[in-house]
Formats: C-alpha cells, sequence, structure tokens
C-alpha cells in the first residue's frame, strides 16, 4: 500500500468513528459520558494530522496521528476498566457508595451526580462496549500511520 493510502485509510478511519460517535449520540440518543468525550479529541487532531500529512507530506503530521489514535486507545482501554469496574473512573463521572452519608450529603451527591455515567455500558455488541470497540479500532489506525511513517522513511532518496 502507498504511503497516501495509508494516511489517507488511518485518517478517514479517525473520522468515521467520529462521525459514529455523533450518530450514537444524535440518532441514537446515547448522551457521551466524560471518558467518551475524553476520546473524541484524539481522533480530531488524527484527522487534522492527516489533512496535513496528505499536504504537506510532513514526517512529524504522520507521527502525530499515530500518538493521537493510540492515545484514544489508551483512553478507551481505561475506560472499559471503568465499566467493568476493574479500576475506579474520574469521581466527577462514576457513582460512588452511600454507606455512611447523612441525608443531606446523599442529596448533594444526588445533585452533583454527572446525568451520563462512565461506568455505565450504554451500548454493546460482541460483549464489547463502544469504549472497547474504540479502543480496538484505533489500535489498527495505530498500526495504518505507523506503516505509513515506514513507508516514508523506505523511500529512495
Amino acid at each position: 500500500m502507498s504511503r497516501t493510502l495509508l494516511i489517507a485509510l488511518a485518517a478517514g478511519g479517525s473520522a468515521a468513528l467520529l462521525l459514529a460517535a455523533f450518530g450514537f449520540q444524535y440518532l441514537g440518543d446515547l448522551p457521551p459520558c466524560k471518558l467518551c468525550i475524553w476520546q473524541r479529541w484524539p481522533h480530531g487532531v488524527a484527522v487534522v494530522a492527516g489533512g496535513v500529512a496528505l499536504a504537506l507530506g510532513a514526517a512529524w503530521a504522520i507521527l502525530l496521528g499515530a500518538l493521537a489514535a493510540l492515545t484514544t486507545a489508551g483512553v478507551g482501554l481505561y475506560h472499559t476498566g471503568v465499566e467493568r469496574g476493574w479500576w475506579e473512573g474520574p469521581t466527577s463521572c462514576t457513582s460512588s457508595g452511600v454507606e455512611g452519608l447523612s441525608t443531606d450529603q446523599l442529596m448533594d451527591q444526588i445533585m452533583s451526580a454527572p446525568l451520563v455515567r462512565c461506568d455505565d455500558v450504554a451500548w454493546q455488541m460482541a460483549g464489547l462496549s463502544m469504549a472497547s470497540w474504540n479502543a480496538i479500532a484505533s489500535l489498527v489506525l495505530a498500526g495504518l500511520w505507523i506503516a505509513a511513517w515506514q513507508a516514508g522513511r523506505s523511500r529512495p532518496s
């Protein structure tokens, strides 16, 4: 595969994942949690990096795209762990225990709770949540970015 095609596939993949996320949000009525939004930003960076890499042929933009894909994969893996209860997520978007709370403290916790919790799985396919699928797809995209970078390095001078 050519370097240009690899860049287009990697950046296009991030654009497709972003479009799917917005589709689930607006057409599927599945509002994102804080960690879902954190996963979107690196995809935006990857799309821009792809445009720069295609327009200027800049190797740094290819590496930026790879870093962005690896970043969103990392956040997706972290989010998966939060959803499965492997570790705690940010206190601003996960549930906490109510043991030992007074009525006033419980009411404060309820009133300050986010609308969408990060530790709830809103949608899944084949036993994997959207965060898990994003992590898998983003690792594939990172592989495409790295292949594009390698293709640029192996060109004859």
